[in-house]
Parts: C-alpha cells; sequence; structure tokens
C-alpha cells in the first residue's frame, strides 16, 4: 500500500508521513529494502515490466521502494512532479547537467560556486565539447550578455558556497525561458524549506541530501526534481544507465532525517542569526556575510526569495589565513570539517580545501579571501556557541 502525499497536508505532515509504502506487515517505520533486484511470476510478468505495460520494481540501479519513499517524500516537500535519488550531491549535479547536454551546446553558469561543480563546468564539460561561461551570478546583465545561439542550460548556487551570495532565480529563469533553455539550481544552502526554486521559475533543483536532509554526519546522497516531462525525456535514460543510484540504506536513513528537518533548520537559522549579529560587531572581524541581515550584498532579493536567513554565516577575520587558522583551532565546540548542515557545528577554511583547486584570481573574484571561513551552525545551545565563539577570538 502506498500513502502518497495529500495536497492538503502542511509540509511538516508531509515530511513524516508522505510517499510511505507499507507492507502487507503495516510497519510503523518505513520499511528497509535491501535488495538488487526482484522476482517475478511468470516470465510474460517479467516480460511486461520490462516494457512498461506492469508497474513495479526491476533492479534497484533504476528504483527501489525504500528510495521511491525517499524521492515521493521530496516532492512532496518541493513541490515537485517527480525526482530520481542519487549516491552524492555531485552525482545529482553532474546527472542533472550532463543528461541534457551534447556537444556543441553551451552552459551559463554563476561563477561562484563550490570548487567540484566549477570543475564540471570549467574542466569536464569542455572535454565533451560542451561550451561554458561562467559570468557574476548576481548581475542579471551579465547572464544576459553570455547567451548564445547554442545556450540550453544556465546552473546556479543560490545562496552561494561559501560566501553566500544570493542570485536572482526569477529572473535568470525568465531569461531562461526566453531562449528554451533550462535554469538548474542547487538550493542546498538554503533547504527546501528557506527557498523553493521551482515556485521562482527555476525547472529542475539539486541538492545534497548529505547536508540538512541527513543532518546528523551519517550517510552521502542527493537528488534531482524537476518536472515529469523533462525527467521522461532527459533523465531517466541517463540515471538508468549510468547509475548514480542511491543505496537503499541511505534513502531509508534520509528519510529518518526529513521527519525532524523543520525543527533542525529553524534552531540553526535561529543560532546563526545570533552568531552574525555578534560578529558583525566584533573588531576582529573584517566582514560577515549572513542572508538574514539588513547589510547583505543582495538583501532586496532574499526578502523576495527566502523565508529565513541560512544556516551558515560567512565571515572574514582581519589578519588573514594565519588569524582564520588561530581562530579555528581555538573553537572547542565548533569541529573544523568541510561538511555542512550537521547537527554539530562546523568550520571551514574555503581557501585551503573545498576551494583549494581555484586559482587565487578565481576564488578572489568568488570573494574567498585568505581570511574567509564557512560557519555551519548546529544544534548545540546558541549561548554555548557564542561563548565558545568568543573565547576563540580572543585567541586570535
Amino acid at each position: 500500500m502506498t500513502q502518497r502525499f495529500d495536497d492538503e497536508w502542511q509540509l511538516k505532515t508531509r515530511l513524516v508521513h508522505g510517499g510511505t509504502l507499507r507492507s502487507s506487515f503495516g510497519e510503523t517505520s518505513e520499511a528497509l529494502y535491501l535488495t538488487q533486484g526482484f522476482v517475478y511470476e511468470s516470465s510474460e510478468a517479467a516480460e511486461a515490466r520490462f516494457k512498461g505495460e506492469e508497474p513495479g520494481f526491476i533492479y534497484s540501479r533504476y528504483a527501489n521502494p525504500t528510495i521511491d519513499m525517499f524521492e515521493q517524500r521530496m516532492c512532496a516537500l518541493e513541490g515537485a512532479e517527480d525526482a530520481r535519488a542519487t549516491a552524492s550531491g555531485m552525482a545529482a549535479v553532474a546527472t542533472a547537467l550532463l543528461c541534457s547536454l551534447k556537444a556543441g551546446d553551451h552552459v551559463v553558469a554563476a561563477r561562484a560556486l563550490f570548487g567540484s561543480c566549477r570543475w564540471i563546468v570549467e574542466t569536464l564539460m569542455p572535454r565533451y565539447g560542451i561550451e561554458s561561461t561562467l559570468v557574476d551570478g548576481s548581475n542579471l546583465e551579465a547572464w544576459e550578455s553570455a547567451i548564445r545561439s547554442n545556450t540550453k542550460l544556465f546552473f546556479l548556487e543560490s545562496p552561494t558556497n561559501p560566501t553566500l551570495q544570493v542570485c536572482d532565480i526569477s529572473a535568470i529563469a525568465k531569461l531562461a525561458d526566453g531562449i528554451g533553455a533550462r535554469l538548474v539550481v542547487d538550493n542546498v544552502f538554503a533547504t527546501p524549506l528557506l527557498q523553493k526554486p521551482l515556485e521562482l521559475g527555476a525547472h529542475v533543483v539539486v541538492y545534497s541530501a548529505t547536508k540538512h536532509i541527513d543532518g546528523q554526519g551519517r550517510c552521502l546522497g542527493g537528488i534531482i526534481l524537476s518536472d515529469k516531462a523533462w525527467i521522461d525525456e532527459h533523465l531517466h535514460d541517463y540515471f538508468r544507465h549510468t547509475g548514480p543510484s542511491l543505496s537503499p540504506f541511505n534513502a531509508w536513513t534520509l528519510l529518518k532525517g526529513l521527519e525532524t528537518l523543520p525543527l533542525r533548520v529553524r534552531q540553526q537559522t535561529e543560532s546563526a542569526a545570533r552568531v552574525a549579529d555578534y560578529l558583525a560587531d566584533h573588531p576582529k572581524i573584517a566582514r560577515v556575510i549572513y542572508p538574514g541581515r539588513a547589510d547583505h550584498p543582495q538583501a532586496d532579493i532574499v526578502a523576495r526569495q527566502m523565508k529565513g536567513g541560512s544556516t551558515l554565516v560567512c565571515l572574514d577575520l582581519k589578519g588573514g589565513k594565519q588569524a582564520a587558522f588561530d581562530f579555528s583551532n581555538a573553537l572547542k565546540i565548533i569541529r573544523i570539517s568541510n561538511n555542512l548542515g550537521d547537527a554539530k557545528s562546523l568550520i571551514t577554511h574555503p581557501g585551503t580545501t573545498t576551494h583549494k583547486n581555484l586559482s587565487e584570481e578565481a576564488r578572489a573574484e568568488a570573494g574567498i579571501n585568505p581570511g574567509t571561513l564557512r560557519l555551519s551552525l548546529g544544534l548545540e545551545d546558541a549561548a554555548d556557541l557564542l561563548a565558545d565563539i568568543e573565547r576563540a577570538l580572543a585567541a586570535v
């Protein structure tokens, strides 16, 4: 028995019940189907299922009951018609970009991207004859000027990793519509709770489910969401034959994460806002960027398209790399890690980790300075986090 989401349900209810598929045993928690394949009552039934004439699962590389539940619940959360879950966030990005492109096509992407995302656009795509242009994502005229006759895809993160720059998704989506292109949005920093790219006009949304959706540092995962027509035409066969599929166990873990996602993101966002306000007034801090503050460079866009700030804060320490290292090393509660969206507060020095492969010039263009740090707030008490930060700043 499959329980799809009810349109009348509120978001929190959908995150607990959406897409639930129960076996004949009537289990309370979602069942974990650790199976590679499925059996058929007859050869005729197998033929019919492979032809698509009979519903059912064929092979867990294509689809699996537990993975299907996760995909359906994410559709309920995002407001998407269909989805495909992947083994990681980067598998989702690579698949979403490459499945609809061919040699001779052109991609316009925001310059401020996660290092691996930028590698796909700048390094991998040209190997297959796909051209790309990087632009200032916050400059709408730059997007428009980069359009060519062969432009097929726009790609952006918003807010960006790690400097939390915000792009005008609605305006960029309209540019894409005007030339028959597709806009792919990596929405991981906003989470589907604080921003809805599909409602803003984007055509495809991707997530690293490793981050807030799991939220407890347990497993990898990713997901691609869009309308059913695009998935059937472009994604389905690519996904089926290249195999970036999610493990059923990871899908089950991510289902459990979705049940508590609103509670976690709300507290993390509240803590991030308090930390950002504290840091903004500190004499050892050169810059703080937080989407919930009035001094954010794109505060007007944030107000239009986001329902809240973020669980992350970007900060620059006076004194550059050494000051950033001294501060990070002095923290006791907040731990040094390249992950984010976790129940534990984490801090990252992008210039030497997640964005180290970019040239110094490229990092500067993206707003990543030697003293830049990315702070992901967790579920600890905000007072303890502020005390930890205050002690660490005293050590700089």
